[in-house]
């Protein structure tokens, strides 16, 4: 079971936050890390880790690694149970 998510990473804010879903689908992210060799992808990894309550480990950037927009694929889930716990998360 694995679940493909799409995300638009914001790196250099405030705080780690999944801030929301668009209407496109596309999951809205927020890291204080910077995008320098790895960072950002490897704090958005964290933070969706903590928040759909699965190991890091899961989670994994499969593309977009330079870009904002990314897919990431967390193994364990399906897309719909990711899709309301991050929906939960952004409330």
């Amino acid at each position: 079971m694995t679940a493909d998510l799409r995300i638009r990473l914001t790196p250099r804010a405030d705080r780690d936050a999944v801030t929301g879903v668009r209407d496109d689908g596309v999951v809205l992210v927020r890291v204080s890390a910077p995008p320098v060799e790895g960072r950002a992808n490897e704090a958005l990894c964290r933070v969706l880790a903590e928040r759909l309550g699965v190991p890091p480990s899961r989670v994994a950037v499969v593309r977009g690694h330079g870009a904002r927009e990314k897919v990431v694929r967390v193994e364990g889930l399906d897309e719909a149970e990711a899709r309301a716990r991050l929906d939960a998360a952004a409330r």
